[in-house]
């Protein structure tokens, strides 16, 4: 009976052993400090199974796992019913601003007029979005892919040139060939016409004669639009060897096609003489 107790005793001290030593081991190493690397050392942690007996723990680094990734931005468009906020600031269809509400009386709003909210700016206090319609969204959309487009990327020099539309013929051309000549640099040109006052010329037409005038180096990166009232933009760039190739076997076969009517006038001339 003597022999029974006490072996009940040591087993009872032996799970109170571990216990204790995996507590104090796991208080320890939760409370280390982040930035510690134990990757070239193994730490020695009891086995529950056995007192006795220690197992060796694969090395860990807490450094790494604990830096957040950083946030990728979002696309222009929808957000669903996915807002993180609790209070918004909500602007219209019309772009009247309807002040702050909460997340739920917002999506009420968007439920009740069949539109969608979208992010227009996050990092105010509270984020503001605006209702939209899925057309809205698509013309947004477009505008930005074209402003991006339009705009230079890293290490291309984008040269400025603007001028009226009642400029002289000596002047539109001094302004071409300094086009010709920033185009051969392969620069990106922004050429912008203010429409004179009492001048009925199309300025669509401009751009398209100074197009025409450099058309074997040159095409448009960002077609003719209307900036603002009385005032059009478009910008130029270099054709890449693939559109020079291409642009060329267009003027080959164009001049083909010029020589074989010249040449069916000629004969069509000699039959009726």
């Amino acid at each position: 009976m003597t022999a029974l107790c006490t072996m009940k005793h040591l087993c009872q001290a032996t799970r109170n052993e571990n216990r204790y030593a995996k507590r104090f081991f796991g208080t320890l190493l939760t409370q280390s400090t982040k930035k510690w690397l134990f990757s070239p050392f193994w730490i020695a942690v009891p086995d529950p199974r056995n007192s006795a007996v220690f197992e060796l723990t694969q090395p860990f680094c807490t450094d790494e796992k604990s830096r957040a990734q950083p946030k990728s931005k979002a696309v222009f468009g929808s957000v669903g019913r996915r807002i993180p906020y609790r209070i918004l600031h909500v602007i219209s269809q019309d772009g009247e601003s309807l002040g702050n509400m909460h997340r739920a009386d917002a999506l009420r709003l968007m439920d009740e007029r069949g539109l969608k909210l979208v992010l227009l700016r996050e990092n105010v206090e509270p984020p503001v979005y605006r209702l939209m319609s899925g057309q809205q969204i698509h013309e947004e959309q477009l505008k930005r892919a074209e402003k991006k487009k339009s705009s230079p990327k890293p290490g291309v020099v984008q040269k400025e040139l603007s001028f009226s539309s009642a400029i002289a013929k000596n002047d539109l051309e001094t302004k071409t060939k300094q086009i010709a000549q920033w185009i051969e640099k392969r620069h990106h040109v922004k050429v912008t016409i203010r429409q004179a006052k009492g001048s009925s010329t199309d300025m669509f037409i401009l751009f398209d004669q100074i197009l025409e005038t450099v058309s074997e180096k040159a095409t448009y990166l960002s077609k003719p639009k209307v900036a603002r009232e009385g005032v059009s933009t478009c910008v130029l760039r270099h054709m890449s060897d693939k559109e020079l190739k291409e642009h060329q076997k267009m003027e080959i076969k164009k001049n083909n096609t010029v020589k074989k009517d010249e040449n069916k006038d000629l004969k069509s001339n000699e039959l009726h003489q």
